[in-house]
């Protein structure tokens, strides 16, 4: 063979070679396409379709433009100046006569009542005294009926709720609306301004018991780490036992041990530390308590990871070499255990502020967190809106907080 042939040969063999390596790992990616090709289903059902409809809710608007097609049309044409012109007047009576027909008039009025209150009692008042088609004017004739379809006010209003889309409830959710005389965004009436209020509650219930969970697995999970393998498998399982039990049950557990006859308003007479019961359930204190009680497993478990995997030695040394015992734990120990308190801190958190269970079991009036006005929205009223937008602001936050937690562990990311 001469030396030509044999490069040939060899280069041919190569090629050969890449193909057969191009088409294993083609089919090694495939079957990796398809192991995990069930669990990316299950997220796309379960996590990415609810989210993105959450979103879409909390800006869709179809009342409306679905009720009165033509005068929405016609709106979008409007300038806003006068009053509109009397063909979007005799248009508007016969789709509010249809609508009326096709049952639409109740989520038409509801959603239009958002933008100007009494706009609910415009319509119903316009329904019971329709003109005839033989009216020379129609304008005149809503006139007459009510002095609103004179205002300006009204027409805008009625133009800004016929688009498809609204940031009417996401600035509902922060406390402001849009002005229908001006189209600026203004801040809510004091009567309806709520919101933020309750997401400073909803944050602050959650910070506190976040600190609390801090102080009480800190200790629990560094007694963990520093047992004997036998000894901490044992205790881990009571750890983790709460999460054998019912949330519910759980929770009525507490409203039995918190009540006025509860055992631990008895104790605490018979021990004479208080002369009569305290209010300890149906308040704020009940809800921190039982949602302590809830979310501890959620702190100790990540601090418990991360602190098995500290050398002890560390802190010897430093005693070794002259630290207080104290100095060397906080020194030396607890700024290997930031990612774990990180970990378990933003866990806690972002599941405190989502908790509706025990606050609506456990607390009052005054002690209700966003999660219960979005189960209020979405089973009571049936504004889907407005329970989209509390829930979109809730995942604003949490997004945020997972953001500023790859900062702190990822430092270096920024750069």
């Amino acid at each position: 063979m001469s030396h030509t042939a044999a490069v040939l040969q060899t280069t041919d063999e190569t090629i050969d070679l890449r193909a057969k390596l191009k088409k294993s790992q083609r089919a090694y990616k495939m079957k990796s396409l398809a192991l995990i090709a069930p669990l990316f289903l299950f997220i796309l059902v379960c996590f990415a379709f609810p989210i993105g409809t959450m979103l879409s809710r909390s800006v869709d608007n179809p009342e409306v433009h679905t009720a009165l097609p033509v005068t929405a049309a016609a709106l979008g044409s409007w300038d806003e100046r006068e009053l509109p012109d009397e063909a979007t007047y005799a248009g508007f009576l016969k789709e509010l006569a249809d609508a009326k027909e096709n049952g639409q008039i109740m989520a038409l009025s509801k959603r239009l009542s958002y933008e100007i209150p009494d706009y609910r009692t415009v319509i119903t008042k316009t329904l019971r005294n329709l003109p005839d088609d033989t009216a020379p004017s129609k304008r005149d004739a809503l006139i007459d009926i009510d002095k609103a379809w004179g205002d300006v006010t009204y027409w805008k209003a009625l133009k800004q709720a016929s688009s498809k889309i609204t940031p009417y409830y996401l600035l509902a959710s922060v406390d402001h609306r849009l002005d229908p005389a001006s189209g600026s965004i203004i801040k809510a009436d004091p009567n309806q301004s709520i919101y933020v209020d309750i997401f400073i509650r909803t944050f602050y219930i959650g910070g506190i018991v976040t600190v609390l969970c801090l102080l009480l697995g800190f200790p629990v999970a560094y007694w963990l780490a520093t047992l004997p393998e036998g000894k901490s498998n044992l205790l881990m399982i009571c750890v983790l036992l709460p999460f054998w039990t019912s949330l519910i049950v759980r929770t009525a557990a507490w409203i039995v041990l918190l009540q006025s006859d509860g055992l631990i308003n008895r104790s605490l007479m018979f021990l004479g530390i208080v002369d009569s019961p305290i209010q300890l359930v149906f308040n704020r204190t009940g809800v921190i308590i039982a949602m302590t009680h809830v979310l501890l497993p959620f702190m100790i478990l990540p601090l418990y990871s991360v602190m098995k995997s500290i050398p002890t030695n560390y802190v010897r040394a430093a005693i070794s070499l002259g630290a207080h015992p104290f100095v060397a734990f906080w020194r030396v120990y607890v700024p290997q255990t930031f990612a774990g308190l990180a970990a378990g801190g933003l866990l806690t958190f972002i599941l405190a502020i989502g908790y509706y269970v025990t606050p609506a079991l456990v607390g009052g009036a005054a002690d209700q967190m966003v999660s219960y006005f979005v189960a209020f929205y979405t089973n009571k009223t049936v504004n889907w809106g407005m329970a989209s937008a509390l829930g979109s602001m809730l995942l604003i936050a949490t997004l945020l907080l997972y953001t500023v937690y790859g900062k702190l562990t990822n430092p270096n990311q920024a750069r």
